[in-house]
């Protein structure tokens, strides 16, 4: 099973606002605009990005959170 919290790098009991600030380090830290350039194999990082954005998107729905 995915730990989407270690993949956000916050606590379990994390607030909406500490999931949305590790979402925003995570992501300026992977995405792949910043981190490629041209000619470059970007795989890692859209792979990485896309991980941590279905992070995001799980432990910001309180529906789907408590899955």
């Amino acid at each position: 099973m995915i730990n989407y919290y270690e993949i956000l790098g916050i606590d379990f009991n994390a607030t909406k606002d500490e999931i949305k600030k590790g979402y925003r380090e995570m992501a300026k830290k992977y995405h792949p605009d910043k981190h490629t350039k041209p000619g470059e194999d970007a795989k890692y990082y859209e792979e990485k990005f896309k991980i941590i954005n279905e992070a995001y998107e799980v432990l910001s729905s309180d529906e789907q959170k408590n899955l």
